[in-house]
């Protein structure tokens, strides 16, 4: 492992069936597109020695720890998006959790929030973030937030490597995080860095 980069950890947020699948029940529209720079980037982090750490969804059959607001999505006879064991909660092809990487469920839209991400990254002596998934209004910016009030050293979000339901969406949330401190390079650029 590259010393420059042990403290460093790339969190892949979301990229599952359901979110990203055409047939999927929370379709960000974005979401495809972004397939094959999230799966460069996933890459290149292993190459560089980087911990690859994959946040997904997975939800009880009956939505018993979904939001409040998604709870009819999963009403008797019916599956809900992301449920633990099914189609849509796996990853989408390309996207492979290898040895050495590290898998963390959550429930809401912040990887942070009732998870114990934040304590698994103080374990390894992570303090810098590179954040690639969907979707940048809701989990990305709500992670990224919170890893900036829970004081990490630097925070990144690739551009071409998140997405949103529209453009102009995304870039109007990139534009928040960039006004907290967070950098935004596009996949080519983060691959042309030393960070």
């Amino acid at each position: 492992m590259a010393e420059k980069f042990k403290h460093t950890a790339l969190l892949v947020i979301d990229m599952q069936k359901d979110f990203i699948h055409e047939d999927g029940q929370m379709l960000v529209n974005g979401g495809r597109a972004i397939v094959p720079n999230v799966i460069k980037a996933v890459e290149v982090a292993r190459q560089r020695g980087i911990l690859v750490i994959w946040v997904v969804r997975e939800h009880d059959p009956l939505g018993r720890d979904v939001e409040l607001f998604r709870r009819h999505l999963y009403t008797t006879g019916k599956v809900g998006p992301t449920v633990k064991g099914t189609e849509g909660a796996e990853l989408v092809d390309g996207l492979v959790i290898k040895e050495g990487d590290y898998k963390l469920v959550k429930t809401r839209f912040s990887a942070f929030f009732a998870t114990h991400l934040h304590s698994l990254l103080q374990g390894a002596g992570i303090n810098n973030l590179i954040i690639t998934g969907v979707q940048t209004p809701n989990c990305i910016r709500q992670t990224v937030f919170d890893a900036v009030a829970l004081d990490y050293q630097s925070v990144t979000v690739i551009f071409d490597a998140t997405a949103a339901a529209t453009p102009d969406i995304h870039a109007a949330n990139i534009f928040d995080m960039k006004n907290v401190g967070v950098v935004a390079p596009t996949l080519q650029q983060w691959c042309e860095s030393d960070a």
